[in-house]
Order: structure tokens, then sequence, then C-alpha cells
């Protein structure tokens, strides 16, 4: 239905909307976390709005498939008035055949992100999940990740305290205990971290961040100055391995042997070469290794499946999984490095928990209301956001006391002329009441227990005209249910004995 014309002036009137609602976004006063975070994740909506818009024009002015240029054409050549009255009569002819089609203004949805900014506190607004524990992006939650640490081999085991002063120095862990499950471990831990900055910092590109840390990881691991990965230095074939026989320091194999079967076959095992033979065999097939690079050695006296091309295969694979490992420490210094604040304040919180009684830590678990720093001290009016009712002191009651009374929920009776009832005792209550008798004696209908819960006026008439037929078809008529007796003995009903009496029947 839309010229590309039209198209591209809804999306610069777009573009100049949304820097507008930035801008008032960006300047209006937040006082609580809750409002803070709410605002940056509209200020993420609305620029990823402005990205998108900001394509789809560049798409339209580059004009790839020509229809712009001729659709100026048309506007501008000597037919102009032709296209003009054909454009007034398509869409005459779209209203004729979508006579309810309702053009909404644009200016409409900018005004529901207006409502949302200066209705921050209340709760329908929030436009993230937190959990409990991360108290709505103030404390950070690794229970998760605290359990699978201490389930780690070899990892000494701490509390959640200890915890979080020391989960990020991971090069204190030794390489060697930095297997499949550490990286596991490590790979969850670092999910998190991503998932919580995206929720408390919405803003900030996380790609861009990662390309960096890559960058500088790359560069550190290969100088060998990352923390806990020194770089490791190459030698013999002997030094590659790790072999823990040194062949220079024996200048045949007769001395070789001397060590025995048993030694002679761990060395030949920790090179990867065949450890069986006679004792003389062992002590030959080792002494031909001295002064070899591991590559140098006769692929013929590997033991199945290893070699060359198996040893050097392993070692690069081995290598690829530290990186990757590595890759994720570091990712892990970063992000925990942009954390910092909620990590200081997640360690104040735990330790304020655990000082306190049962009694304290059950009244921390109500529904605390955020109360702005600025509020007057002076002003008489409680600051009551959430229109609760007012206890006995003059102040609004918990949140968790008006939850548990069903206050949060509200009943409408048409009968009362639409008036509202918070809570099912009032609503129970008002059946007595003067209000809703009114509005039967206004029916012309009894208020009696059969209108019990009726709230609605259609229902009630309804059931109103039930209950009269039901007691007209009830009433005692003389005709038939009064009884005579004849001369014979016969009961018949009244009406059959006044005809049969008339006819002289009887």
């Amino acid at each position: 239905m839309e010229t590309l014309l039209e198209q591209q002036r809804r999306y610069h009137e777009e573009k100049e909307r949304i820097v507008d609602s930035m801008v008032k976004e960006t300047i209006f006063k937040k006082t609580t976390q809750r409002e803070i975070i709410n605002s940056e994740h509209r200020q993420k909506i609305l620029l990823d709005r402005y990205l998108e818009s900001t394509r789809v024009l560049k798409e339209i002015y580059e004009d790839k498939d020509g229809q712009r240029k001729e659709e100026v054409a048309l506007l501008s050549g000597p037919n102009e008035f032709v296209e003009f009255y054909n454009r007034l009569k398509q869409i005459k002819e779209f209203y004729k055949k979508h006579p309810n089609e309702i053009a909404v203004p644009m200016s409409m949805e900018f005004d529901d992100f207006a409502k949302q900014r200066e209705s921050g506190a209340d709760e329908t607004n929030n436009l993230v999940d937190f959990t409990d524990e991360e108290g709505y992006g103030k404390y950070l939650d690794l229970h998760e990740s605290y359990v699978k640490y201490i389930n780690l081999k070899g990892i000494p085991k701490v509390d959640y305290i200890n915890y979080l002063n020391i989960f990020d120095r991971l090069f204190d862990i030794p390489r060697e205990k930095k297997n499949g499950e550490y990286r596991f471990y490590l790979q969850s831990l670092v999910d998190y971290l991503v998932d919580y900055v995206a929720r408390v910092k919405p803003v900030m590109d996380l790609d861009n961040l990662f390309r960096e840390i890559e960058q500088d990881f790359e560069k550190d691991y290969t100088a060998g100055t990352f923390p806990g990965w020194p770089k490791e230095t190459t030698g013999s074939a002997l030094a590659n391995t790790g072999a823990p026989l040194d062949v220079s320091a024996f200048s045949s194999w007769e001395e070789l042997a001397s060590l025995g079967l048993d030694r002679l076959k761990s060395a030949l095992m920790a090179l990867g070469l065949k450890c069986g033979g006679t004792l003389e065999d062992r002590a030959k097939r080792l002494f031909g290794t001295k002064g070899l690079q591991i590559d140098e050695i006769d692929k013929s006296l590997f033991a199945k499946g290893q070699g060359k091309n198996r040893g050097a295969s392993d070692q690069d694979k081995e290598a690829e999984k530290h990186k990757k490992i590595a890759l994720l420490e570091a990712q892990v210094y970063k992000l925990v490095e942009i954390l910092s604040e909620p990590r200081h304040a997640t360690k104040e919180n735990v330790e304020r928990k655990q000082a306190r009684t049962d009694g304290e830590r059950e009244e921390e678990e109500e529904d605390v209301i955020e109360v702005p720093e600025d509020e007057d001290d002076d002003d008489d009016v409680p600051y009551n956001p959430k229109n609760l009712p007012l206890g006995w002191d003059g102040k609004p009651i918990p949140y968790w006391l008006y939850k548990l009374h069903g206050l949060n929920i509200s009943y409408n009776c048409e009968i009362c002329g639409n008036y509202t009832y918070k809570g099912p005792k009032a609503f129970q209550r008002h059946f007595a009441e003067w209000r809703h008798a009114h509005g039967m004696r206004c029916l012309g209908i009894p208020n009696t227990a059969h209108f019990a819960n009726v709230t609605r006026i259609e229902d009630a008439i309804s059931l109103w005209t039930k209950l009269r037929s039901q007691k007209t078809s009830e009433r005692f008529v003389a005709d038939h249910e009064e009884e005579y007796e004849d001369s014979m003995g016969n009961v018949i009903p009244k009406k059959t004995y006044e005809d049969l009496r008339r006819q002289g029947l009887l």
C-alpha cells in the first residue's frame, strides 16, 4: 500500500522520534536501581530500532532495483496529476474494502515509552527478570557455579564467601587440574556472567568486547605472559615427552641394560616406543634414540597407534584444548573486572545475611517498597506508590499482607453500577449492603439468597424470570387439585365433578 517515498518519509520520522525519546530517557532522573536498569533496556530497544531504520533507509537510497527512481520520475513528469489521482483512487478503494481499518499514529507508540518511564516504580513495567538473590541487578547469584567449583577434583573446598573472593583467581589452580570438567565449569561461569552483563548493562556491545578480549589474549598467550599459562620450552625427544630417563648420560646400551627391565620399560613407554622384548632389545632400542628429536626416530620402533604423526597430532590437540581453557579464563577476568561493583556488594550482602538472626532474615524476605532517596521527610503524606490501604498507624500496610488478604484482586459488580471491590471479603460482604440492595430494587428483583454471587444484570433478570415461572407452576389451582367424591365413592377433581353434575350424570 505504501509507496517507497512514503516509506522513506516514515522511517525519517521514526528516527527523529527515536532520537527525541532517547534524549528524554537519558535526562530523566532515575532514583532506584530498578528504574536505571529498565531505562537502559528501553534505550537498547530504541537503539536497535534506530539501527534497523537506518539500514532500511540506506537500502532505499541505494535503489539497486531502480524503483525509487521510477517513482520520482512519475511524480515529477508531465503527467504528475494523473499519478496523483491514481494514488488517491487506490486509497479510496482500499478503505472501501477495509472500512474498519484504523491508522494508529506513530506518536502513540512512543507515548507508551513515556508512560513506562514515568511509572518506573511499577513492577509491571519490568523489562528483564532477576532472581531473588540478585536483587534486581544489585548482587551476583553464583550459587550454581559454586556447587560446580567445589565438585571439581583436586580443588580445595571453600565456603561461599571465600569463593566470592577467589573465583577469579584461576591462575592459582595447578595446570594439571585444568581438565574437561574444569572447562565445563568455566563455560558455565562465563555464560552466567555474560547473561548478567546483558541484563544489567544492555547497551554494552558484548560482541566488540569479546573481540578485544580475544585479540589481547592472542598476544599474551603467544608471548607466554598470560597468567597461569607460561610458554613451554622445547628440547630433545625425551624432553618433549617428559621422559624420566636422560639417555645422553650413557655411553653404551650395556650401561642402560644395568638399569633393569622395569626402568627401561617406563622410559620406552614415555617415548611411545615398543617396550617388549629382552633386556638387551630394550636397551638397544632406547639407546638408539640418543640425541634424536621425536620426529627423527624410526617409525618402526613406535608402538601400535604411536609414531611421529601421532605424537605431533596429540600435542597439537592438547595445546588447542589448553588454549581454549585459557581463553575462557581471559573472558572471566574481563567480565569480573566489569562487574567489580556488584561483586563487592554481593560479598557485603552475604556477610550481612550470615550475621543476622532468624527473625531479621524473615523480615528481609518480605517485599520491601523502594523509596526514592530524595524523599521529603517533612511531608506528612506517606509514600504509597502501590496505592496500598492504610493501617492503624496511618501508614500503608505491608505488601505481603496486602497480597495475603487478596486485596490485589479486583471484583466488578454491574448491579452496583460497575463498582469495584478489592479482595474476596469485601466482595462477599457487599451483597448484603445498601448499594447492591438498591441496585436490585431498581431492577424490580428482591435481594434474596438466590441471587448471591450474581453481579451481572442480565444474569439476575434471567434468574428472576426462571424463579417466577417455577413459583407459578408450584401454585395451588383449585380446579385441578381440589377433589370430590361421588355417590359411588369415586374420587375425581373438582372441575370434572362440576361438569358431570351439570349434565345430570351424578
